[in-house]
């Protein structure tokens, strides 16, 4: 025993108390060290930005401005299924019965009901906004449309506000680009996610310059991986690309 341990454990001590003071010593700093949460990149204010960005950048990214409820008409644009094939998009990824999602960003609902239709009648679609006025035009339209097992949750810029290790998956259709706290909030999406549940990355592809999508509303894959290599519970699982226009990326819980 070196000269730090035989301060801290006496000659004399009982040698079942000598054994769990022991494990304590040894065990307690490894386990402290890895509960440590992991440091994030900082986010960096520039002057010289996009116009459609906020001028806050992540990992060399320029965070997109958050699309209004005003416009909330474009999330349900009669093209849009033919535009996105969002219909592809929910095959897919292969929900089934019983299957809890959360729509982060789920605007108006245009793909929580697609989902909600593939899990009933024991699942559920938590459609998460940060804007009120979309979450009631959630409500509205989930009325009409007769679905009752999408739920409207109002989450802020840096939490879901989601039940602990509640979900199996998290999807976020051309939505994670605006998080202007994207880590903080990838953080509390994780710790809503069950143990190797999914989260779902749909990102316009940066990567097609023919695309009529502002640069800030697009991503490449690299860059969805390079910003989910800080966060370490979760690996990455495959990319679909199926889609004419979005990448489809997922990350699991490990």
């Amino acid at each position: 025993m070196d000269s730090a341990c035989g301060n801290v454990f006496h000659a004399s001590m009982p040698p079942v108390l000598l054994r769990v003071l022991l494990a304590i010593f040894v065990v307690l700093p490894v386990w402290a060290e890895d509960a440590a949460p992991p440091a994030h990149p900082p986010y960096e204010k520039r002057e010289d930005h996009d116009p459609n960005g906020i001028g806050v950048f992540y990992m060399e990214r320029e965070i997109a401005h958050v699309m209004g409820h005003q416009a909330a008409n474009w999330l349900e644009r009669p093209d849009r299924v033919e535009e996105e094939r969002t219909d592809l998009l929910i095959d897919a990824l292969k929900f089934h019965d019983g299957e809890i999602v959360a729509d982060i960003g789920c605007g108006s609902g245009f793909i929580s009901r697609q989902i909600a239709k593939k899990i009933t009648p024991s699942g559920i679609v938590y459609g998460v906004d940060i804007q009120q006025e979309m979450l009631d035009l959630l409500a509205k339209r989930m009325a009409m449309f007769r679905i009752t097992n999408v739920k409207g949750v109002l989450g802020t810029t840096t939490d879901p506000k989601l039940p602990p290790a509640s979900c199996d998956t998290m999807i976020m259709v051309d939505v994670y680009h605006e998080f202007d706290q994207p880590y903080e909030m990838i953080r509390s999406m994780i710790a809503a996610l069950k143990p190797g549940g999914r989260i779902v990355f749909v990102e316009f592809r940066k990567e097609d310059p023919t695309l009529p999508i502002k640069r800030v509303h697009e991503m490449t894959e690299a860059q969805v991986k390079l910003e989910m290599s800080v966060q370490p519970e979760l690996e990455f699982a495959e990319s679909i690309e199926t889609l004419p226009r979005q990448h489809i990326i997922i990350f699991k819980k490990k």
